[in-house]
């Protein structure tokens, strides 16, 4: 039997794995308005929610980290309301919505912030490197939305498109500066001995990329090859997500050395998917939040989670699941979702393929 480092490498590299890797991830949102509702769930899927134990929260005091009228502002200086109990939020005021300012923006150390927030990069990196001694699975990770959002946080969204359309020369100087920072987390990991570094944000709408392919290409392709560099000459895993439409952009992120690209499923197009990335990467599905899984029934989503495996999926490994949710989801498609995957995690590799 694998270990869970083992299955997981092996599945990416696709060179035989002994399942799918699934991961179940609850908003906070969800954990708030359905409570105690959604532990007996979780209590009965012990191979999505390992360790899991009910009574862990106590919910008459507990509340999720932002709140529905809360503001932040970042270490970038960028301000963030909140909209939705349990959600993240949106940059509100932009430090650079005036070119003026840019002398006195300044990155924060990659050692003690994060993008939204402190952090303690040194004590970080210790720990990856004592779990690898142990012979578990270490990653790290930028931020979410760790360079095109970041952009668009630092400008204003409408700016930033001007600024890309008009070849503004102080964008260049912009990007070097949250390049910089970024390798130098990267770095940071790779040196720690991380398995994989994880470069996460949103360059998809729901029909279509952000940027057009050759924006994309001249803006973030050139930005993506020098933050990915230090993982790919090390012999890691470089590990990637983007919500919404990015099959336009396959090409390219793979030219960026991505080894997992996490496309959202029906957004993209199941097939779609199969045609542009099966083989050619490992497949980490953003399973359906819109549809089938909030307002689906049992049945759909147990053919949904089979039409995807059947079609993505292979004994040589290359598939694996990623699902976040979010209300009006009830604790019964939870449980439906959970018993799907838990039915079709070997389907590959128990006779039934």
């Amino acid at each position: 039997m694998m270990s869970e480092r083992d299955n997981y490498i092996s599945n990416i590299r696709m060179t035989g794995p002994q399942w799918i890797p699934c991961q179940v991830c609850i908003s906070d949102a969800m954990w708030y308005e359905l409570k105690g509702e959604l532990e007996d769930v979780c209590a009965r899927h012990p191979v999505m929610f390992p360790g899991f134990k009910k009574g862990q929260r106590d919910w008459s005091t507990w509340k999720p980290y932002y709140l529905a009228g809360d503001r932040e502002r970042d270490p970038w200086g960028a301000l963030w309301g909140f909209y939705y109990d349990g959600l993240d939020g949106a940059a509100i005021e932009h430090p650079l919505d005036d070119w003026s300012n840019l002398d006195g923006v300044r990155a924060p150390d990659p050692m003690k912030y994060t993008d939204r927030g402190p952090r303690d990069l040194a004590k970080q990196c210790k720990g990856i490197r004592e779990a690898s001694k142990q012979g578990r699975l270490t990653g790290g990770g930028l931020s979410h939305g760790h360079f095109l959002m970041r952009l668009w946080y630092l400008r204003g969204f409408e700016n930033l498109m001007l600024d890309i359309a008009t070849d503004e020369p102080r964008l260049h100087q912009l990007i070097d500066m949250v390049v910089e920072r970024n390798s130098a987390i990267v770095r940071e990991y790779v040196s720690a001995g991380a398995d994989f570094v994880h470069f996460g944000e949103d360059i998809g709408t729901q029909t279509s990329s952000i940027l057009s392919p050759r924006d994309f290409h001249k803006w973030i392709v050139p930005a993506y090859k020098r933050m990915m560099q230090p993982v790919k000459q090390a012999g890691r895993i470089v590990d990637t997500h983007s919500d919404g439409y990015i099959m336009e952009l396959v090409d390219d992120l793979l030219e960026c050395g991505c080894d997992v690209l996490n496309p959202q499923d029906l957004c993209n197009g199941i097939d779609n998917i199969a045609r542009e990335m099966k083989g050619r990467c490992c497949i980490k599905l953003d399973v359906d939040r819109q549809k089938i899984v909030p307002f689906g029934t049992r049945q759909e989503i147990h053919d949904l989670i089979e039409e995807e495996v059947r079609k993505l999926g292979s004994p040589r490994g290359g598939l694996q699941f990623i699902a976040d949710l979010y209300p009006p989801t009830p604790p019964e498609n939870l449980d439906a979702l959970c018993e799907a995957l838990e039915n079709f995690r070997t389907y590959w590799w128990d006779g039934r393929a």
